[in-house]
């Protein structure tokens, strides 16, 4: 039992990797001082919307049916929910992805930035956790979550990181709390350890509160932002982009 229980941090170990280093990579463009305009902002967050729902209905909802009696899905759905939704309750909402304004003051600067950080952070940890469920559940599926996960979080981790480089002015900085939430993504994974204590029970509940918490940080989160203006193509054809990227993923992925 500790074996298997150490093999399962291993495993989680390595596939969280994945995705927390593309999380820092896409923080890291930042660097780069490149101009990106609205429309490939709203391209590369649709994009990641269309993979994160893919991902959680083919790989996290499907594997939790399949793997639980019926009851435990729905469980694990609703309580995604209201976990994700109880987490948004303590940081207020605010637009991540296109925050332009500048504040008046240092302290209202300051205020905003560690705001911004603790949104992102938090939005992070259904990342996490639906990375470590699906390594829990097999190694080859949790190393296909985690790439597809990490495709979508290079274009998010710059996503995130503009804004913070707008009110900060500091390259440095918007990297510092990308990497940061990069490494609340990698620590939440291990969460799923949960499921080693009862596989049969908490690993379809896990796969499926991942699923539902990923689909609200689309639908509540990130659609109100790339969508409603001028740019809706250009968010649906990333969207649909990256619904194919998954469906090619797991086509070509064996």
């Amino acid at each position: 039992m500790v074996a298997l229980y150490v093999n399962h941090v291993i495993d989680i170990a390595v596939s969280a990797l994945i995705p927390a280093i593309a999380t820092v990579f896409g923080s890291s463009l930042i660097f780069l001082h490149l101009k990106v305009g609205e429309k490939l902002i709203d391209s590369g967050m649709g994009f990641a919307a269309g993979l994160m729902i893919y991902v959680s209905f083919i790989d996290l909802l499907v594997p939790s049916i399949e793997f639980g009696t019926a009851s435990l899905p729905l469980v694990g759905f609703i309580a995604g929910l209201a976990m994700i939704k109880s987490l948004d309750l303590l940081v207020p909402h605010i637009n991540v992805i296109r925050s332009r304004a500048q504040p008046s003051s240092t302290d209202a600067n300051l205020s905003k930035t560690i705001l911004i950080a603790l949104a992102i952070a938090i939005h992070n940890i259904p990342e996490g956790i639906a990375v470590g469920s699906s390594t829990m559940y097999s190694i080859d599926r949790g190393v296909r979550v985690a790439l597809s996960i990490a495709i979508q979080d290079i274009p998010e981790g710059l996503a995130v990181a503009i804004p913070i480089y707008v009110m900060t002015g500091s390259s440095l900085k918007s990297f510092c709390i990308g990497t940061v939430s990069g490494a609340v993504e990698y620590l939440s994974s291990f969460i799923a350890l949960i499921g080693a204590v009862d596989t049969g029970t908490t690993l379809p509940i896990l796969l499926a509160l991942s699923a539902s918490a990923m689909i609200y940080v689309v639908v509540h989160e990130i659609a109100p932002e790339i969508f409603g203006h001028e740019h809706d193509e250009y968010a649906t054809v990333g969207l649909f982009t990256g619904l194919l990227t998954g469906l090619l993923f797991d086509l070509f992925y064996k």
